[in-house]
């Protein structure tokens, strides 16, 4: 059963979204060193004690399209048919990782690439990465009764987006995201389905 998010959680998600605009339209402009999480407030209006208690940091409030992504993916997979197994609800959930991404977006693809040239960007996604490794992990579990095909298929699952999106950001006109996505994960799927 889906729940209606309140009020108080659609003023949450926009004030997470407009703190997360700002602070990428910031570091665009002006270099992810040169930005402040108290300009990152200014820009998106609120306070810094706000911004604290959205974000830890700017690289958090960076992020957060990535942990949006992850748990729409997340979300998309716990919605699958229970009896479906790992693999292929994962590859039909795969998508919705991805789903605003249906064109080739220049912004969006700058700020892939600014992820991958900071590392305090790269070393806060890693942790991100890890963490949702395991997430992925766990639910997949709940779909074999073997834990270690649960945490290899995470892993796997990981690699192809990451290959996905290198090979994207280095041929955006060449399909979507998300298609190269579910590309990969066939090929490497064969086996797991």
């Amino acid at each position: 059963m889906e729940t209606v998010p309140t009020l108080r959680d659609r003023k949450k998600a926009a004030t997470s979204e407009a703190l997360h605009q700002a602070a990428m339209r910031l570091v665009l402009e002006h270099g992810l060193e040169h930005v402040t999480v108290e300009a990152i407030a200014e820009a998106a209006n609120v306070s810094r004690r706000t911004f604290s208690n959205y974000f830890a940091n700017k690289e958090d409030a960076l992020l957060y399209g990535y942990r949006r992504s992850v748990s729409q993916l997340l979300g998309a997979l716990r919605a699958r048919p229970v009896d479906e197994r790992a693999w292929p609800a994962l590859r039909a959930s795969g998508p919705a990782m991805y789903e605003a991404m249906v064109t080739v977006d220049p912004e969006g693809i700058t700020r892939w690439r600014m992820i991958r040239k900071h590392p305090t960007l790269l070393a806060a996604q890693m942790a991100l990465h890890a963490q949702f490794e395991a997430d992925l992990a766990a639910e997949l579990a709940t779909r074999t009764d073997d834990p270690f095909a649960a945490r290899l298929m995470a892993a796997s699952f990981l690699t192809c987006a990451r290959v996905a999106v290198q090979y994207w950001l280095e041929h955006p006109e060449s399909d979507t995201l998300a298609r190269h996505l579910d590309r990969a994960l066939a090929l490497v799927g064969a086996d797991f389905a």
